[in-house]
């Protein structure tokens, strides 16, 4: 239980840190990477997270937390 507990505060503490992340977004075939800097996880991924469609091509955002 010590054990869960520890590993449950580690991720509290890394995730409410400050840093840089990378948003890497697939258009179809393309590929494109942004960085969304001095930002916690929780608001890199709100900012990149998202998918949809754009004249029928799908695309797909998510945050690469180990680029």
């Amino acid at each position: 239980m010590k054990k869960v507990l520890f590993a449950a505060v580690a991720v509290l503490a890394l995730a409410s840190c400050k840093k840089d992340y990378t948003c890497e977004c697939k258009l179809g075939d393309l590929t494109y990477d942004d960085t969304i800097k001095n930002v916690t996880l929780k608001e890199a991924t709100d900012k990149c997270n998202n998918s949809g469609s754009v004249l029928g091509v799908d695309y797909k955002c998510n945050v690469n937390v180990f680029k």
